[in-house]
C-alpha cells in the first residue's frame, strides 16, 4: 500500500510548465520542481488548451470578460481585437476533459492566472470597463474540475507552498491506490484491507471523515459494488483534502507509538516524546518523528504500523516531509 508499490503515476499538466514554448509570446513557464524533482516519479501528460484549440504560437493574448447580462458566463476574448474564442474553447475543453479519461490520470497541474488553465483567482474583466476582479476560473480548468471532481488538481503557484505541495502529492499517490482498488476484483476483504492501511493517513486529515468512512465500510453489504466504490472514493478523496495540522499529526504519532511503546526503554520513551514535542513546537519537520516511529516499529515487529500508508504516503526521495 505504500507509495513504492503504486502503479504508474500519470499527471496532466499545462505544457508551458514543462518548458515548452507554447505561450502567447512564444515563451514558457518551466517549473523546476515539476520538471526536476517530481518528474523522476511521474509521467507527464502535457496539454495546452490555446494551442490545441488552434490559436497558434505566437498569438494575441486573451482575457476573461464577464457580463452579468450574458447567460453564457465569462467569455474569452482577444485583448486587442476582441475576437471571441469562447464557443470554440468551451467545446474543445469539454471534449478534451473526457478524452483525458483514457490517460488514467492521477492528478493535474494547471498554470495559474491563465484564462484557459487558471484554477482560481483569474482576472475577470467587467464588460463595462470597471477594474478587473480576481474571481475568474479558466475555461479549460472549469471543464476539467467539473468532469473529474475527484482528481487532485493544483496550480503550480500554490505548489511553492510546502504544505500545499505535500498535500497535493499525497493525494496524487492516494488516488492511484484508490484507482487500483476500483480496478481490482471487488471483495469486502480488499476494501477492509485498503481502509485499514489508510487509517492513520486519514486520521491525520480529520477524525470525523475517517469515522464516517468506517460506518460506510461496515455497511458495505447494503450497497452494490459500483455504488459502494463511488461513495467510498468520493469520501476518501474529500477526506484527504482536509488540512493535516501539526496537532492532528501529533495525535496520530502518539496513537501509533501505543503499538510498541511498552517495549521501549525509559530513555527511548523519553526520546520519542521529546521528538514529537519538538515537532509540535515547530523545532523539527515531520520527517523526524516519523523516522523514529518507523525505526521502533521495525525493531519491535509492529507490522500493523509498518503497513500504514501514513509512514510512506509518497516517495521519500521527494523529501516533502522535510519541509512540513
Amino acid at each position: 500500500m505504500t507509495a513504492k508499490t503504486a502503479s504508474v503515476i500519470r499527471i496532466g499538466i499545462s505544457s508551458c510548465l514543462l518548458g515548452r514554448n507554447v505561450r502567447f509570446d512564444g515563451g514558457h513557464k518551466e517549473d523546476r520542481f515539476l520538471t526536476g524533482v517530481l518528474a523522476a516519479h511521474v509521467t507527464w501528460v502535457p496539454v495546452c488548451p490555446e494551442v490545441e484549440v488552434g490559436m497558434g504560437v505566437p498569438r494575441e493574448s486573451v482575457r476573461l470578460v464577464d457580463d452579468p447580462a450574458d447567460s453564457v458566463g465569462p467569455r474569452m476574448v482577444g485583448t486587442r481585437s476582441g475576437t471571441d474564442h469562447t464557443g470554440a474553447m468551451r467545446a474543445w475543453a469539454r471534449r478534451r476533459a473526457k478524452e483525458l479519461d483514457a490517460q488514467d490520470l492521477c492528478g493535474y497541474v494547471l498554470k495559474k492566472d491563465s484564462p484557459s488553465c487558471g484554477m482560481e483567482r483569474v482576472k475577470l474583466y467587467p464588460a463595462n470597463g470597471a477594474p478587473a476582479s480576481r474571481e475568474g476560473v479558466g475555461l479549460f480548468a472549469r471543464a476539467l474540475l467539473d468532469h473529474a471532481p475527484l482528481l487532485p488538481v493544483e496550480e503550480e503557484g500554490r505548489l511553492h507552498d510546502a504544505k500545499l505541495r505535500d498535500n497535493w502529492v499525497e493525494r496524487v499517490f492516494a488516488y492511484r491506490r484508490l484507482k487500483d482498488l476500483r480496478a481490482a476484483r471487488f471483495s469486502r476483504g480488499a476494501v477492509v484491507a485498503f481502509h485499514t492501511a489508510h487509517k492513520f493517513q486519514l486520521l491525520a486529515h480529520g477524525t470525523a471523515p475517517y469515522q464516517a468512512m468506517g460506518r460506510l465500510v461496515a455497511k458495505i453489504s447494503e450497497h452494490t459494488p459500483a455504488d459502494f466504490l463511488e461513495r467510498y472514493g468520493e469520501a476518501f478523496m474529500q477526506a484527504l483534502r482536509g488540512r493535516a495540522t501539526p496537532a492532528r499529526h501529533v495525535n496520530v504519532l502518539q496513537h501509533i507509538a501505543g503499538f510498541f511503546k511498552r517495549g521501549l526503554s525509559t530513555d527511548e520513551k523519553r526520546e520519542l516524546e521529546e521528538v514529537i514535542a519538538d515537532y509540535r513546537a515547530g523545532l523539527v519537520p515531520l520527517v523526524v518523528p516519523i523516522t523514529l516511529v518507523r525505526h521502533h516499529a521495525r525493531a519491535h515487529g509492529a507490522e500493523y504500523v509498518l503497513e500504514q500508508t501514513y509512514l510512506s504516503p509518497h516517495p521519500k526521495e521527494l523529501m516533502l516531509r522535510n519541509h512540513v
